[in-house]
């Protein structure tokens, strides 16, 4: 007795934090579209915390991950309630299971034929049409509760916005994905940026769909596949192979191949088979799907409180290879960070060949111990990025690897900043570094110069035209005119955004020039504390951090920054060349000193970003969350969480109107 008790109390601790960790993992996979593990970790926990709850019935709560679907819609997007409920499907990890879920079917449906077809990596969404016109579009969200992104889907070319023909009313399921080649293009303009890549597709998918501004989403090449009517009136449907083609004949881009199957095992046959085309689609698919074909038996199967009995998902394994790790090549970035690229025997993965790979950073090197010559075992993580997941065995005679102490570049000496685990080059002017510099030094929210693309500016490097941002100042026709594809009219448009640039706030160009860990705005509160370019230049960091948002390491970072004799002849280079030195944000009138506000909602009359900018003009500070410190939040229309938040702790709600008033 004693020992049973144990047993479940152990359990109970178990179940607590397998919960704890699955509900971190939703959050970071469906919210955040930001995951830590892959796809397999999280189905093993899930697996884990299933056997517990059916072991000891006693310990499944109505709150538990395992009665829950997806993740919770985010408060930025109206809600939608769907009279569908759009559930999630059990997974299986082998052909038993598969054969077990063919028997429960048995056991009640007689004479069953299944249909089996793959399970896409994305987003899943239902898309509403009245009349044959599309109206309404929603994410899954939890499954009965998503978020309206109806605007966003219209950019999705391969939804269409009115069908073949009337019909009254239809819902559909679809997923929305991005294709590998989409993908990797996104990767690689982030990566120009500066900025930090999605991790695998479907999460670069998740988080286009969940933009507010529709034109992100339309310039992101999003997809979907419909393969689900979840309501339907006008028309009679009988079974689901039926409803596919019916949905194609409509418009709709369907499942691309789908299989009626008469038996369980000519069933797990289409699995496999879809499994050995994973690395060739083109698309992410994480397994393949069995359903039952009839609707009136998947009637009479019905549903648990999370899965339909009818359908169950296959989940593939991610598949290993032992190969060799012949170099570690360095490159640089944007702002300086080392980044080491494993270098391989090649390996037949996922359907392609793999003979190079990220290996992040020096931490990442050293907790895997990875050395020149060993051998790796290698997967790819969301079957599309390769990665090393161990190290097999050392090379003999192998030694610890160690990033470089000079940049591999230009020779100059490297830095590791406490608390972080990127290497930098310390020179500005790093030869590598040089057109993602140019990228983000002529980008909107930095100069703004139009015309100077990344097409135009690999060409004006190309052409030896341009080593540093301030080369892009001495520019002329001339010069511009020889480059292929560069018109009179486009060469003298780019010279006046070049000239128009000049005239920018501070703040633009303290921005532009990349300094580590200081963004827009903290380039603003930079510019507004010092007033001008020498003033910044002889700002000490205990000066910097006493601006309200620094803290040490961004004001080491500046000072240092500061101290590097390329930035100075970059700046005495600008400066000849007329670009503004000169804050035009200093702050005259003080009415929002010590105030801090937090926006949310639509307001009818201007922008966010442009209240942002009165409220910081006026000595203000905006907030992106809300606390007791809040002055006060400033809400409009579908005002969310933040709202609520404010009402909840007594923060003063400002409306539009209230806030033109304080600034009278």
């Amino acid at each position: 007795m004693r020992g049973t008790i144990l047993q479940q109390n152990e359990a109970k601790a178990r179940a607590a934090q397998l919960r704890e960790q699955i509900r971190y993992h939703n959050r970071k996979y469906y919210v955040e579209d930001a995951p830590e593990i892959d796809d397999f970790e999280y189905d093993m926990l899930y697996r884990e915390l299933q056997n517990l709850e059916e072991q000891f019935p006693q310990l499944r709560t109505a709150d538990s991950p395992t009665q829950q679907v997806g993740g919770a819609p985010l408060a930025q997007f109206s809600k939608v309630r769907h009279e569908v409920v759009m559930e999630s499907l059990h997974d299986s990890f082998s052909h038993a299971e598969l054969r077990d879920f063919d028997r429960r079917v048995r056991e009640t449906a007689a004479d069953v034929t299944y249909v089996v077809e793959p399970k896409f990596d994305g987003l899943s969404v239902s898309l509403e049409y009245r009349d044959g016109v599309f109206t309404r579009g929603s994410t899954r969200g939890d499954g009965t509760v998503g978020e309206d992104v109806t605007e966003n889907l219209r950019t999705i070319r391969t939804i269409p916005k009115m069908l073949k023909r009337p019909v009254p009313f239809l819902e559909v399921r679809g997923e929305v994905y991005m294709s590998h080649e989409s993908f990797f293009k996104l990767c690689a303009q982030q990566e120009l940026a500066g900025e930090k890549a999605f991790k695998n597709p479907r999460n670069a998918a998740a988080g286009s769909l969940r933009q507010k501004d529709s034109r992100i989403t339309a310039a992101r090449v999003l997809d979907i596949f419909v393969f689900n009517v979840q309501q339907i009136s006008g028309d009679t449907l009988h079974s689901h192979d039926e409803a596919l083609n019916y949905l194609k004949d409509l418009g709709f881009t369907v499942t691309p191949f789908f299989k009626t199957c008469q038996t369980i095992d000519e069933a797990i046959e289409e699995v496999e088979r879809i499994g050995g085309l994973r690395g060739s689609l083109g698309y992410s698919i994480d397994g393949a799907v069995i359903k039952v074909n009839s609707f009136a038996q998947r009637q009479e199967l019905g549903s648990t409180a999370k899965f339909p009995k009818w359908a169950e998902a296959f989940k593939y394994p991610p598949e290993e290879k032992e190969t060799k790790l012949l170099n570690i090549e360095v490159n640089v970035g944007r702002t300086g960070v080392l980044t080491p690229t494993g270098v391989f025997e090649p390996v037949s993965l996922a359907g392609t060949t793999v003979s190079r790979a990220t290996l992040h950073n020096q931490d990442y090197i050293t907790e895997k111990d990875i050395r020149v010559g060993d051998t790796v075992k290698l997967r790819k993580a969301g079957e599309i990025i390769p990665e090393v997941v161990s190290v097999v065995s050392h090379a003999e005679d192998s030694a610890p690897y160690q990033l470089p102490e000079v940049c591999p570049s230009c020779g100059s000496p490297v830095v590791r900043e406490e608390g972080e685990s990127a290497v930098r080059c310390t020179n500005a002017a790093c030869p590598a570094q040089l057109a993602r510099h140019l990228i983000h030094f002529v980008s909107r929210d930095a100069m703004g110069i139009d015309g100077c693309g990344p097409a135009v500016l690999e060409q004006l490097i190309a052409e030896k035209l341009v080593k540093s941002p301030a080369d892009l100042y001495t520019l002329t026709l001339a010069q511009l005119t020889l480059i292929e594809r560069m018109g009179e009219k486009s060469a003298q448009n780019l010279l006046d955004g070049i000239e128009r640039s000049k005239q920018n706030d501070l703040s633009h160009l303290l921005f532009a020039m990349g300094i580590p860990h200081i963004g827009q705005k903290a380039a603003k509160l930079l510019a507004a504390r010092f007033g001008s370019m020498t003033n910044v230049f002889k700002a000490t960091a205990e000066e910097i951090a006493e601006i309200d948002g620094y803290g040490e390491i961004m004001a080491e970072s500046v000072q240092e920054f500061f101290s590097l004799t390329a930035t100075a002849e970059l700046v005495a280079r600008l400066r000849d060349a007329g670009v503004n030195m000169e804050s035009q944000q200093q702050v005259q009138d003080t009415r929002f000193s010590g105030k801090t506000f937090v926006l949310t909602g639509t307001l009818p009359n201007m922008t966010r970003v442009q209240a942002a900018e009165v409220i910081e003009k006026f000595g203000g500070k905006v907030s992106g969350s809300v606390s007791k410190k809040t002055s006060y939040v400033l809400a409009g229309k579908e005002a969310g969480s933040k709202l609520t938040k404010a009402q909840t702790l007594g923060v003063p709600i400002l409306s539009e109107s209230d806030f033109e008033e304080l600034l009278k």
